[in-house]
């Protein structure tokens, strides 16, 4: 039968006026010059998708999806020393309209330092740029990272490309058969790690769970590109490996007999194949905020935003870096930090995990182009969690000389 769904958006940004996305634009480069940034540029991405689907099976089915991105990346630049630093935007694609446009005060939320704001529902573009800005010029004389192990205090605008890299990709279950392998590589995570039942994927710490029902995640829709309903279901569950992502041809390989409804296509002309739902690391049980967290850690480093990184091609070692770094000693923020990565391996990370900030903290990251297939396809996906601490991991010096 004929069905419906539509994004719940309160504002269609293709309802606004672009003389008014380009004047916030252009308010937002002036904010971000005026605190001292040399170059500026921002953009506004914004997708209505009309997708309608009918099957032989007798399934109609029509949606109206609704995606936004609002960002920017600030450059400060030291002629005398010859140097440059870059501070992109701290904002998150999201499955909204153009209310996420609009800063909302609960939305707003304190970072490492207090001068720091992070944002959850809503987004102050004009704020983020001047304080951007700012950042970018105190980079330029910030210290450079002493290499070594250190506990790690990782901001959701950050993690949510860990998660993204060393958890979604894994167990996409076509990549863990080898089904998928020339674009992006296999998986470490093998069926007979599932069927064991007792893979320590990360420490008691860890719950991972795939939807793609998530109100404001750019993977919430109603139905999948196979018609399926979607749904919430566990990836990691106290630590342990318990599913995968599948969908209808997949799931008997591994015992199951419903799809998870994670198919998807980015045009009728292009085959749907299992794509990433969401997948998110559920926030803490206990109330635990940010600066008691980092009140707990003696020697580590606070890690805000995305940055370059690196996974093998079966998702297993990696590299790491952020946007902003800032050194914690003794339980205090001791200062901007540069030249931040950090390597480990997938198994090694996420069994390091010893706390996670409460609900109050969770927030979600994007990727709104992220690619899989030859020819590839480009799908929008959400990754949540809250601020989460990890112990004991090695930090390289990226700014130094071989």
């Amino acid at each position: 039968g004929e069905v419906s769904w539509k994004t719940p958006i309160q504002k269609n940004a293709f309802e606004i006026p672009v003389a008014e996305k380009v004047e916030l634009l252009l308010a937002s480069n002036a904010e971000a010059q005026k605190n001292g940034a040399s170059f500026v540029n921002s953009n506004l991405f914004q997708v209505n998708e009309q997708k309608y689907f009918a099957s032989s099976e007798g399934s109609y089915i029509d949606q109206d999806i609704h995606r936004i991105w609002p960002t920017f990346n600030v450059t400060a630049i030291d002629k005398a020393a010859g140097k440059f630093k870059t501070r992109q935007a701290m904002s998150a694609p999201m499955g909204m309209g153009y209310e996420y446009m609009i800063p909302k005060k609960e939305d707003k939320l304190v970072g490492a330092v207090p001068d720091m704001y992070l944002y959850k529902n809503s987004y102050d573009m004009i704020e983020d740029a001047g304080l951007a800005a700012r950042q970018a010029k105190e980079m330029l004389s910030a210290k450079s990272v002493d290499p070594g192990k250190y506990d790690l205090v990782l901001e959701p605008n950050h993690l949510g490309l860990t998660i993204h890299e060393s958890v979604g990709h894994p167990l996409e279950l076509d990549r863990v058969l080898g089904y998928e392998a020339n674009y992006a590589g296999t998986s470490f995570a093998t069926l007979d790690k599932l069927k064991a039942g007792n893979f320590n994927y990360g420490s008691k710490l860890v719950n991972i769970f795939a939807d793609k029902t998530q109100e404001g995640s750019l993977g919430a829709v109603g139905y999948d590109d196979e018609g399926v309903k979607c749904k919430q279901w566990d990836l990691i569950k106290d630590g342990v490996l318990v599913n995968y992502q599948a969908i209808r041809d997949q799931v008997h390989i591994i015992g199951q007999n419903e799809s998870h409804g994670c198919c998807y296509s980015q045009s009728w002309n292009d085959v749907q194949f299992q794509r990433m739902p969401n997948v998110s690391l559920a926030p803490g049980k206990d109330p635990y905020s940010v600066q008691q967290m980092i009140k707990d850690v003696e020697k580590g480093i606070y890690i805000a935003g995305r940055g370059s990184y690196s996974i093998d091609q079966q998702r297993y070692n990696f590299q790491f870096g952020g946007t902003v770094y800032y050194e914690i000693k003794n339980g205090q923020i001791a200062g901007m930090l540069n030249d931040v990565a950090y390597q480990s391996n997938t198994q090694e990370f996420w069994n390091s995990c010893t706390k996670i900030c409460d609900a109050s903290d969770y927030r979600l990251f994007g990727s709104f182009f992220d690619g899989k297939g030859q020819p590839s396809q480009v799908s929008a996906v959400s990754h949540g969690s809250s601020t989460t601490r990890f112990d004991g991991i090695n930090v390289i010096n990226t700014g130094r000389t071989i």
